[in-house]
């Protein structure tokens, strides 16, 4: 009679691998995606705001542009009381304007007509906190 064949055991270092991972090793991975995410959010956000200010500025001067055709066209700027909104209506030779943008905060762009200082005109955004004057992201961003 054949011995008896001894039940086949795991070593130590393959059970060890069917184990999974330690909660060491779990903790130290979330520590690196943390870091890694602090850094990115670090990073891009003041780019963002920087991005949202020369978005506004672009569109001021879009604007800008759409309020000389309109009085090239009428031979004069609208008024206080049309406000910006006639950009986008039909002249004799078209719109000034397809479309009148927000500012990048998702309000309208305030008009102002005489403008101060002189000016025929002021187009502006309150910036970032919606409140005249401020600072840094929450200046108020114009033509002036």
């Amino acid at each position: 009679m054949p011995p008896h064949p001894r039940p086949h055991r795991p070593r130590p270092a393959a059970r060890r691998r069917e184990r999974g991972f330690t909660l060491v090793e779990l903790l130290v991975v979330l520590a690196i995606i943390g870091l890694l995410a602090t850094v990115v959010v670090v990073n891009v956000l003041p780019a963002q705001n920087t991005a949202r200010i020369q978005k506004a500025k672009a569109d001021i001067a879009l604007i800008e542009q759409g309020l000389e055709l309109y009085r090239l066209e009428t031979g004069r700027y609208p008024d206080a009381a049309e406000g910006l909104a006639i950009l986008t209506k039909p002249t004799a030779v078209g719109a000034p304007l397809k479309r009148l943008p927000e500012d990048p905060w998702g309000r309208p762009y305030n008009y102002a007509q005489p403008g101060r200082d002189g000016r025929p005109f002021d187009v502006w955004t309150f910036g970032a906190d919606g409140q005249e004057g401020g600072d840094g992201d929450a200046a108020d961003i114009g033509n002036w």
